[in-house]
């Protein structure tokens, strides 16, 4: 082996290091000119280095890179705190200062360590639940940003800098391939052995049912009670559609024991579910 291939060597394995907390399907590349891309490639299938799938070419800081990017003065992880307690409402994108500040906390490891946080909490809180054990007992899972991650299509598009684009986003739902986000994949596996019915309710459409259903089995993601999309001519809120629907699964007789999104839209509006966690995403606002 080269000197050269020793070097991107090593930069190889550091880079797939500063992704190490993430699971197999949630790592992360980088890409390098061509040139070095060929070297790297050689030193690979000389050394038996494996890199991940290309998500986006950002390279993650290494550290918590929490003073990068400010907004008027303000800190953007300040300002991240403020949209995560929903204290920063109703905005369209993120600060154009701040796109480099989200693109490393997305890709890096904060995101991961902060969603294991809440997930931690979830399994503790589900862990200590008093089951009725006759099948009625539902967790309610927002699917984007929740349990399917749209990072690859965001970190294309501004991480959120960018207005949203429906005709695009649109194309990349249909592509299929929105990896699981393992947090709470994790939780779902725990719910499930425990015999609580998992209930996906997501703004999707009705007719991205099938593409959807693709998307998580793919993923590994089985075993559901029900998929709840959004009909076509539904005029009302984020709240309003979702909560309509939790209610209907009450109506029914069902115990909603968990609910669980990316947004507070997921979550706000009775019935609520018995308790309710919010997973971190600056990427975009739905009211």
């Amino acid at each position: 082996m080269t000197m050269a291939s020793r070097v991107l060597l090593v930069l190889a394995v550091a880079l797939v290091a500063a992704a190490g907390s993430c699971s197999a399907s949630w790592e992360l590349n980088i890409r390098m000119p061509t040139s070095a891309s060929q070297r790297l490639h050689a030193a690979m299938e000389d050394g038996a280095v494996h890199v991940a799938p290309l998500i986006h070419a950002l390279r993650p800081l290494l550290g918590s890179g929490g003073e990068m990017g400010s907004l008027g003065g303000v800190a953007c992880d300040s300002w991240l705190l403020g949209v995560e307690a929903h204290n920063v409402r109703g905005w369209k994108t993120i600060p154009a200062k701040c796109e480099g500040y989200v693109g490393h906390y997305m890709l890096g490891s904060r995101f991961r360590r902060d969603s294991k946080v809440v997930i931690d909490e979830a399994i503790a809180y589900a862990e200590g639940l008093k089951l009725a054990g006759n099948g009625k007992d539902v967790w309610v899972f927002d699917i984007d940003e929740t349990t399917l991650s749209n990072l690859p299509y965001y970190a294309t598009h501004g991480f959120g800098a960018k207005p949203f684009n429906a005709t695009s986003f649109n194309a990349y739902v249909l592509e299929g391939s929105a990896p699981a986000l393992p947090e709470t994949k994790r939780l779902y596996n725990k719910l499930v052995s425990m015999g609580v019915k998992p209930v996906f309710l997501t703004g999707r459409t009705e007719d991205q049912r099938v593409i959807t259903e693709t998307n998580l089995r793919r993923q590994g993601i089985t075993g559901w009670m029900n998929l709840l999309l959004k009909q076509p001519g539904f005029k009302g809120s984020a709240v309003a559609y979702k909560s309509g629907e939790r209610q209907k699964l009450q109506d029914a007789g069902y115990a909603i024991v968990g609910n669980i999104g990316d947004q507070w839209s997921d979550l706000l509006g009775a019935p609520e579910g018995s308790r309710t966690f919010k997973l971190p995403d600056p990427m975009y606002y739905i009211g």
